[in-house]
């Protein structure tokens, strides 16, 4: 045991309801339009009366047809499957360890259901090394059971990482009450859990896939223990012919006493069996953690559906660690990898933070020091997961198109031009962001390269080269399985805002023989489409080229240097679509600036719907986007003398075409 990180746990737990910057603080007196991620207590409720901005509720008495938020909260992109290529470097593996990361995005209450008006927040972009995300957070003084809100969701199904609601019941030092977990396993007259099935129909209708529980409330006896066990089997039952998860908190043992294992051992072993797999507390030790893979394995179980606890929210990639119990370099890994807070990305950056400070820093945590996950560095204490954990790809049908917008920015980008001046955040719009941040092969200098946010073709952000250029450069941009077809053409927006380049499309049509080896690219020229530092966007025909695309990227060749280069979007089609308008747009409800606004979705392949406002001028204000049928626009005011705004309403498609709009008016 180790008191330090019991501690760290704990505190962590209870800050996940607490503010981690003025931007995503609980408002002092809720919008009655504005939609929040919904949580719940299981059925009784705290006594006394409920902070400011926060609604107590329970979950029991919680149905879909009631739920006045559920249009804003429901997710819409289905869990997208995923491959694994060849890996990037020789130490990854695929088959073995996996990583879960449990990631509190903002406070308990007070978590804006569809994005906000900030760019500052955990934008998370590598999902290629997750396997599970969990939305962590809870309080006692707010709700025990949290929904993810749908961007998040959204985001991680279109990398095909599944994401599971938090069920936490605190500890008794954190106002967690004995009371809570019985309710949570209580039985009605037919002997079965209404909570379970509650928890279910609740990740049915919010479209995310399955439970985290968390039962750290101290004071159960050995009868709660049995009932904790039939609820979780029940959970899991229910959840399965559903397709949904459970994951179990190693905390609560068998006898119904909260006692941290550390292990999987015989006090816990009967909800790890129930579960789908079992996160293991911090105070693991090697020998434990050898011991728990073989009694997994014993059990006709992967030793890698336990998830080793890595705790990272206080030091991030400075946290001393015994990696070689987890992932040791030279023999099989012994358990996978359960991330704690790694949102420490960006929490520990000084404000004011940018966009390009988090992201620089989360490439160094999952990447390593040496931001190349082709060329690990060997010195650097923080085993980072590119180290371990070979990336995944969704990228494997023909429309595909990137503009690398990263789910949120410092101004909204439409052809380059910017539509809104107004900091955001949305994670639904994030795009399938590249796997391998950042591979550059060259025998010259290295390029910075990242993700910034100074200019974009669309979205919040473009991909940006900088640097001498002194030799051919190789950037790595997706892993792909991308069928050619006799019109297969991939089309590349791009600008260079300093020197000269020469730019080629990189493809490949299989994988390299053996780990850590280079794509064996074929080089086709990108022939400038205008002069100058404009956008501008060139259509490659893949000639001779024929199978399936493995790998795409770009060789830059300076002619005049030193470069800034910037990738704006990238596409891959056999012909251009648009979505057809969507329908029935309208205003659900009014409230002096703020409105929520839904719609009949277009039919079809729609990526998201973007929103703007029609000035008197006749330009076009971006007010928003989401993948969800409805809308919360807030804070709107009308021009001088105006009566009446007309807003626009428009499906977007994979190929960043847009419909028709669908156009309402509101009267002030």
């Amino acid at each position: 045991m180790n008191p330090t990180r019991r501690t760290v746990l704990l505190a962590g737990a209870a800050a996940a309801l607490l503010p981690t910057s003025s931007a995503t603080a609980a408002p002092k007196a809720a919008a009655a339009l504005q939609p929040y991620a919904s949580y719940w207590y299981p059925d009784s409720l705290p006594s006394g009366t409920p902070g400011t901005g926060i609604t107590w509720r329970g979950l029991k008495t919680w149905r879909a047809a009631d739920d006045p938020d559920l249009a804003f909260n429901a997710a819409s992109v289905p869990l997208a499957a995923r491959f694994t290529p060849a890996p990037v470097n020789a130490t990854a593996r695929s088959g073995q360890a996996r990583v879960q990361s449990l990631v509190s995005f903002g406070p308990t209450a007070g978590n804006p259901s569809q994005g906000a008006a900030t760019a500052d927040y955990y934008a998370f972009g590598h999902w290629a090394y997750v396997d599970e995300l969990v939305f962590w957070g809870g309080s006692s003084g707010e709700g025990l059971i949290l929904a993810p809100n749908a961007p998040i969701v959204d985001a991680a199904h279109r990398h095909g990482v599944p994401v599971l609601g938090n069920i936490f019941l605190p500890p008794v030092a954190y106002g967690g009450q004995l009371q809570w977990t019985r309710d949570l396993v209580q039985k009605d007259a037919a002997g079965r859990y209404p909570l379970a099935a509650q928890l279910v129909a609740v990740a049915e209708a919010y479209g995310f896939d399955g439970w985290f529980v968390n039962a750290e409330t101290g004071g159960g006896d050995s009868a709660l223990g049995a009932a904790m066990l039939g609820f979780l089997r029940e959970l899991k039952s229910l959840a399965a012919a559903r397709g949904q998860r459970v994951t179990w908190y190693d905390s609560m043992t068998v006898n119904g006493a909260v006692s941290w294992q550390g292990a999987l051992n015989s006090r816990n072993q009967a909800f790890f069996e129930t579960a789908d797999d079992m996160f293991v507390d911090f105070r693991w030790t090697s020998a434990g953690l050898a011991s728990s893979g073989q009694l997994a394995q014993q059990l006709g179980r992967s030793r890698y559906e336990l998830w080793a606890g890595v705790d990272v929210e206080a030091n991030g990639w400075n946290t001393s660690e015994n990696w070689d119990a987890i992932v040791p370099a030279g023999r099989a890994h012994v358990t996978s990898i359960g991330l704690y807070r790694p949102e420490w990305t960006r929490n520990h950056l000084p404000a004011p933070r940018t966009p390009a400070d988090f992201h620089a820093a989360d490439d160094r945590f999952w990447t390593g020091r040496s931001l190349d996950p082709s060329r690990p560095d060997g010195t650097d204490t923080w085993r980072a997961p590119a180290v371990s954990v070979a990336d995944r790809s969704t990228v494997t049908s023909v429309p595909f198109a990137s503009v690398f917008n990263t789910g949120h920015g410092l101004r909204w980008y439409e052809e380059g031009a910017v539509t809104s001046d107004v900091p955001w955040n949305h994670l639904g719009l994030q795009d399938r962001l590249p796997s391998r941040r950042w591979v550059v092969r060259t025998e010259g200098r290295r390029p910075a390269v990242g993700f910034d946010f100074a200019d974009a073709w669309r979205g919040g952000s473009s991909v940006l080269v900088d640097g001498e250029l002194d030799a051919p450069t190789v950037l790595d941009v997706y892993a792909t399985r991308l069928p050619i077809g006799a019109d297969t053409v991939v089309e590349l927006t791009h600008r260079t805002d300093a020197g000269a380049v020469q730019v080629e499309l990189a493809v490949a049509t299989g994988e390299p023989g053996t780990p850590g080896s280079p794509p064996s690219y074929t080089y086709l020229p990108v022939l400038p489409v205008n002069s100058g530092t404009t956008w501008q966007t060139a259509t490659v025909r893949l000639t001779g080229l024929t199978g399936t695309v493995h790998a795409l990227g770009v060789r830059l060749t300076a002619t005049t240097g030193p470069v800034k280069w910037r990738l704006g979007g990238l596409a891959v089609r056999d012909a251009l679509s648009t979505p057809p308008a969507p329908t029935g747009f309208r205003v659900t409800a009014a409230s002096g600036g703020d409105l929520r606004v839904a719609w009949n979705p277009a039919p079809g392949d729609v990526r998201h719907y973007t929103l703007h406002r029609l000035l008197s001028d006749g330009t076009r204000c971006f007010l928003g986007g989401t993948c969800q049928k409805a809308y919360f626009l807030g804070g709107l005011q009308p021009e001088q003398g105006e009566r009446a705004s007309r807003f626009e309403l428009r499906a977007v498609g994979e190929l960043y075409t847009s419909s028709a709009p669908a156009t309402v008016t509101h009267t002030w």
